[in-house]
This record gives structure tokens, C-alpha cells and sequence, in this order.
């Protein structure tokens, strides 16, 4: 099954806290939800520019972007 990373994006120098920050409420809305096959995490672009992201399965991508509002999105290759 394809998969879809979505993206939120965090600049500045509080962007790494903001992020790890972030995906405790992404953790939170797997929990909630009961999303399988889905995970999150961090990752660091730059000195000043961190994401949160979350890998869910295609299928649910238009009901997870309804509701999270991610920045962006992009095809996942493990």
C-alpha cells in the first residue's frame, strides 16, 4: 500500500522544541483515533528549520489532512 508523508514545518530558533512538541499531539491524535500503520517523528533540515511529520497510508490522507491541516505532503519510500 502506498504511503504519504505529511509535513508540518517549524523555523526559527525554538523550531526543534516546537516540533518534538508537535508530535506529542500527533502521538495523541494516533491514539485517539486508533491509526494503524502510522507513525511520527522529527527531523532537522536545517540549523533553524525542523519538521514534524507522519507517515499514514494513502487512504486516509484526505481524512487526516481534514483534520491536522499539515503544511505539505509527499509520497513515502521506506
Amino acid at each position: 500500500m502506498e504511503q504519504v508523508k505529511l509535513i508540518w514545518d517549524f523555523r526559527g530558533p525554538s523550531a526543534l522544541h516546537i516540533a518534538k512538541h508537535h508530535v506529542k499531539h500527533l502521538k495523541e491524535f494516533i491514539t485517539l483515533e486508533s491509526l494503524e500503520n502510522t507513525f511520527c517523528n522529527t527531523e532537522q533540515l536545517t540549523e533553524m528549520h525542523h519538521i514534524a511529520f507522519m507517515i499514514i497510508d494513502k487512504e486516509k490522507m484526505d481524512f487526516i489532512r481534514e483534520q491536522l491541516k499539515p503544511n505539505r505532503g509527499q509520497l513515502y519510500k521506506p
